[in-house]
């Protein structure tokens, strides 16, 4: 099993993770809906992540609904003291599996319940609010209201940090006068490019910054470079995919998700994967390709 102490450390909140993490999204049914298709496998997942090392899962209550959250509290609770185990509010799930914003007091103070109580947890060391204002990215609009409702729940000692995703640079700098940010989870990768100054501003304030869809979420990457790259190293596309976003800033926090163990252990892999300065600015051309 790969060492993934290669990939370093940072501190989120109170506890200083392990750069390659886990996102237990993938556990849910198609479509992040419903239960998992192979019940035993998504279990085995779970431990096989923690028998790895990794100490940092990301999740959340609307993936499944309440899916991700049951499978994780049957499969690890009693959770060990280094896990560190973040989940984000600020949505729902429809009948018809849609994804719709869920921003009042009531519904955040709802969603942080709901969290501690299919985690199994008294306290939940991160809470992201996952801002709803655009359907595809970010958009401008205010958090002040909701976010200052979780700041009441941190202060009630329901929850110990908080972060923000989907956001703005504009949306960080208002929610940073309201409450201590400790990571942003906005979408980032290889070829999606737009928090490149984002992330250099955050590493500077110790921020921690965590991609989703690292791998291109829903529409895997599709790369010659990437594959040329990959073929040279002896690694698959997705590996030199991740390896770029740790070398990319020490702030990056990866959690690439899986339900399968074997895909897990060649995400893990990724420690492996030694990108040359020069590999990196070839890389670094798969931005600049897509946008031509």
């Amino acid at each position: 099993m790969a060492n993934i102490d290669k990939a370093g450390t940072f501190k989120l909140g109170d506890h200083t993770v392990k750069r390659l993490g886990y996102g237990a999204m993938q556990l849910a049914g198609k479509g992040v809906f419903g239960p998992p298709k192979d019940h035993d496998a998504a279990i085995a997942v779970l431990r096989a992540v923690i028998e790895s090392g990794v100490n940092h899962i990301d999740t959340s209550d609307f993936y499944g609904p309440h899916v991700t959250n049951k499978l994780i509290k049957e499969a690890l609770h009693p959770y060990t003291d280094d896990l560190v185990i973040v989940t984000k509010i600020g949505a729902r799930r429809g009948e018809d599996a849609s994804w719709l914003p869920a921003f009042s007091a009531q519904d955040l103070e709802q969603a942080v319940h709901d969290n501690l109580k299919n985690l199994g947890l008294d306290v939940i060391d991160v809470v992201n609010l996952r801002l709803m204002f655009g359907v595809h990215g970010p958009a401008e609009g205010s958090l002040e209201a909701p976010l200052t409702a979780l700041a009441e729940l941190q202060r009630k000692g329901l929850v110990r940090h908080i972060g923000l995703s989907n956001v703005t640079p504009t949306q960080l700098a208002e929610g940073r006068k309201i409450a201590d940010i400790v990571c942003v989870q906005n979408m980032y990768n290889l070829a999606h490019r737009d928090d490149d100054t984002l992330i250099d501003d955050l590493a500077r304030d110790g921020i921690a910054y965590v991609p989703f869809f690292p791998l291109g979420g829903f529409s895997p990457l599709q790369s010659s470079t990437l594959s040329d790259v990959a073929v040279r190293l002896g690694a698959t596309p997705m590996q030199v995919a991740l390896a770029w976003l740790l070398k990319r800033s020490p702030n990056i926090l990866l959690i690439p998700g899986t339900s399968s163990v074997g895909h897990l252990r060649e995400n893990l892999a990724v420690t492996e994967v030694e990108l040359s300065d020069a590999v990196m600015v070839e890389l670094d051309g798969v931005a600049a390709i897509k946008a031509a």
